[in-house]
């Protein structure tokens, strides 16, 4: 990945760093445990894939820019002014009419939880109807990085189409950032998920699951998903707890590739959601300073602890210097680091000395 700094892109539109595009939904964060039946009220908030990715490297000092679409109601409102208080750019995001912004509702702690629940009423909503006539793509184009990820595919036909068109390859293209980010349920009601491999083959980068490889696709390993994966030239898959593995392929000869592998930290969970948006975030903003692989990865685990260890779906970066500090330990070090609630208001000598925080 190139280390310059943004400039001037197409059409005179400002370069950033970082653009996306996605829907982001408010959030509605119940203000108790239990069922959704019996929560008496909630806190609002925002969540979104993409406005995750691009708050958080805001937050990591990189300019970011959201492109989307939301109604023109309260709710818009709020999304916009409040991603724009990151620091994103969001002049972009087009408003509708005729369409609300789509919102959801949670109940508290873990995603993962047996018990957890997620009410979503996005259905028809102004970002669902983005296609490629109602974007700019000035804006997209104007970018170090363009990110991307499959739940926008699974939204309408217009927005799948609007994927392919962004990923379609044409001179001049920034580097195409694709996290495949499979939501089962939004893959229902006859849409088949292989267009999110079509998708991937088409990126130059790619942040993918073992899990969401084996459910959306079959794959039941690494190796299987290198063959399938012909187009990208650096393939992220996370393996959860275990941590994660880099590789970097030759075009078109899977099999010819480095692999870099790094356990994750031990992580006292809050709750999961936004962890893999702020790990692509990590990982990205590494990318961007030109920083190796193995330390790439580092950067994508702790920027993923920061969310781990907070109930919301957005958790501020730790600071660069302690999360170099971090990513700078031996492996003997970096294998014995816990992290818990409040860890990224540690020192890092602290936790170089301890090998954890608190």
């Amino acid at each position: 990945m190139t280390t310059t700094g943004p400039g001037t892109g197409p059409d005179g539109v400002q370069a950033v760093d970082v653009a996306a595009l996605g829907e982001s939904m408010v959030t509605f964060l119940p203000t108790r445990p239990g069922r959704l039946a019996d929560v008496p009220s909630f806190d609002r908030a925002i969540g979104g894939a993409e406005s995750n990715v691009l708050c958080t490297l805001a937050a990591a000092g990189h300019s970011t820019r959201w492109v989307s679409r939301v109604g023109t109601d309260g709710f818009g409102d709020h999304l916009v002014e409040t991603i724009a208080g990151h620091g994103v750019d969001v002049r972009f995001v087009g408003r509708d009419p005729d369409r609300p912004t789509g919102i959801y509702f949670r109940s508290a702690g873990d995603r993962a939880g047996d018990a957890h629940e997620v009410a979503y009423y996005r259905a028809g909503s102004a970002a669902s109807a983005m296609d490629t006539g109602t974007v700019d793509h000035r804006a997209l184009h104007a970018c170090r990085v363009l990110h991307l990820t499959g739940i926008t595919a699974a939204l309408s036909d217009g927005c799948r189409d609007l994927l392919r068109d962004l990923t379609s390859p044409r001179p001049g293209r920034p580097l195409v950032s694709f996290d495949v980010n499979f939501r089962p349920a939004l893959w229902r009601r006859g849409k088949n998920p292989e267009v999110l491999l079509e998708l991937a083959r088409r990126a130059d980068l790619v942040f993918v699951g073992d899990d969401e490889a084996r459910a959306a696709w079959g794959l039941d390993d690494d190796r299987a998903l290198l063959r399938e994966l012909t187009g990208p030239h650096t393939v992220v898959v996370k393996h959860g707890a275990a941590g994660a593995t880099v590789y970097e392929l030759r075009a078109g000869r899977p099999q010819e590739h480095a692999a870099t592998h790094v356990p994750a930290p031990a992580v006292d969970v809050v709750a999961h959601v936004g962890a893999g948006d702020a790990f692509a975030a990590g990982y990205l903003s590494a990318a961007l300073r030109g920083l190796p692989p193995r330390d790439r990865l580092r950067h994508g685990h702790l920027t993923a602890a920061a969310a781990l260890t907070v109930p919301g779906d957005l958790a501020p970066p730790p600071a660069r210097d302690l999360a170099d500090r971090l990513c700078a330990l031996d492996e003997q070090a970096w294998e014995r680091l816990r992290l818990g609630p409040g860890w990224t208001t540690a020192t890092a000598d602290g936790a170089e000395k301890e090998g954890r925080t608190p």
